[in-house]
């Protein structure tokens, strides 16, 4: 697969030519550790297309995303999927459409509820498993879908933190029955689309979908896709300006390069066979180890352990991993949180899975888990962001409406958000996960 965007910059760079444009290192000023890099640090000169009037390099090489997803179109975010959720709401906004979510969203998704002053009809999970994760039907949807009578959209985030995956080909099948649309929050999803199974969102029948490219593939870290199944109610332009309307108009080349480059590993079978090979060797390790441990995941390139229900604590096995040089990606005492991608080697797993077996708690297991409060909604979650604050020892708080959102591990659910009352079921599950403080309206 051609890589326009990456060919592009290292032919400037080797042209050795007196940049009189920005940026001001001009390829050769700043960090040692960062000189190659800042070689290929461009801004839009001639030549290098510009991101949200794409129709260079930039469009070819996000069509060639595009082509690799199965999309109408995907456009490249600097901005992660924080962008990408943004752009999204304002669509839905700019629609009319009333957005029913699952509680359990990035904190980026409720910031945008903010500055689009948007409201949301919340579903809550039929089964949770703390804050982090939980089980949504969709009948519960198709119920607030029936009493509307008017456009809507359904926001799911899945996988969730815990890697679990919801439904997406049921949600879509309602969607259509509804005509609503399905936008899917995929940041820890973007490989999905090259497993064998082929349970990427957008394959599934999601109407939009953001997929982190840092997350689980090769991307530089704030870079993202925003995929759209179908063009026939958004076009390229429409969306591009969506997203200028957040975007910072200096998108780093670096990395759109790290995108266009990304393309180019996702087409090639070798990436499909180790990706394969790593989410088999993971199946293989939930194998071998399900007498010892409880495994609460569902997307293969997750590893989350139920360490409260597999009897120890999970912060103790996290110290221990990481005295055998493993760094987690999350861990407290319920659960332990582990993202693998095809970069990871066979001889890492089987190191793992070692250290995993030889693994010995002397620490007893966490208390139940915490049920999730469902506070009552006083005002708009706007005017409680934006309205004079103070803050206030968690303990002191009941009655207070919430001012700023509390979520202690995005993308979670969140414990009480802006404008919602708290209440003594919220204080206990904050001080549950160490918040020690919160804002409120004054």
């Amino acid at each position: 697969m051609t890589t326009p965007v990456y060919d592009f910059l290292t032919a400037y760079a080797a042209q050795d030519n007196t940049r009189l444009h920005m940026p001001g290192h001009k390829g050769r000023l700043g960090a040692p550790a960062l000189q190659e890099a800042a070689k290929l640090d461009l801004t839009e000169i001639t030549g290098a297309d510009s991101l949200f009037e794409a129709d260079g390099i930039l469009a070819e090489s996000e069509a060639n995303a595009a082509s690799l997803y199965g999309t109408a179109y995907t456009l490249y975010s600097c901005a992660g999927s924080t962008l990408c959720i943004q752009t999204m709401l304002l669509l839905m906004k700019q629609e009319g459409r009333t957005v029913i979510a699952a509680r359990n969203v990035h904190r980026a998704f409720l910031n945008a509820c903010v500055l689009l002053d948007l409201p949301v009809q919340w579903v809550y999970p039929q089964e949770s498993d703390g804050i982090l994760s939980g089980s949504y039907a969709p009948e519960d949807f198709e119920k607030i879908l029936q009493q509307l009578g008017r456009p809507a959209c359904i926001y799911l985030t899945s996988p969730d933190y815990l890697g679990r995956t919801a439904d997406i080909a049921a949600f879509a099948a309602l969607c259509q029955q509804y005509h609503a649309r399905l936008l899917v929050d995929n940041a820890h999803g973007a490989h999905l689309a090259f497993l064998p199974n082929r349970c990427h969102p957008i394959q599934l029948g999601a109407d939009y979908c953001c997929d982190s490219a840092h997350k689980m593939l090769s991307g530089l870290t704030g870079t993202a896709y925003l995929h759209v199944r179908s063009d026939i109610d958004a076009t390229p332009e429409r969306v591009r300006s969506a997203m200028a309307m957040f975007a910072s108009t200096s998108p780093s080349y670096l990395m759109l390069a790290s995108l266009d480059w990304c393309n180019r590993e996702l087409a090639s079978p070798l990436f499909r066979e180790r990706l394969a090979d790593v989410a088999e060797r993971l199946q293989q390790l939930r194998c071998i180890l399900s007498q010892k441990y409880v495994f609460a995941d569902s997307e293969p390139m997750h590893l989350t352990i139920d360490a409260a229900a597999s009897g120890f604590c999970g912060t103790e096995l996290e110290a221990y991993l990481q005295s055998r040089h493993f760094i987690l990606e999350y861990a407290d005492c319920y659960h332990v949180v582990m993202l693998f991608s095809a970069a990871n080697t066979p001889e890492e797993i089987a190191a793992l899975q070692q250290a995993l077996e030889d693994f010995a708690p002397s620490q007893p297991p966490a208390g139940q888990k915490f049920h999730l409060p469902h506070p009552e909604t006083v005002c708009g979650i706007r005017e409680a962001a934006l309205a004079p604050q103070e803050i206030l020892p968690v303990q002191h708080s009941a009655g207070r409406i919430c001012a700023a959102v509390k979520v202690p591990c995005p993308p979670a659910v969140p414990i009480v958000l802006s404008g919602e009352r708290i209440d003594r079921a919220c204080i206990d599950v904050c001080q549950g996960y160490g918040i020690s403080t919160i804002q409120v309206v004054q």
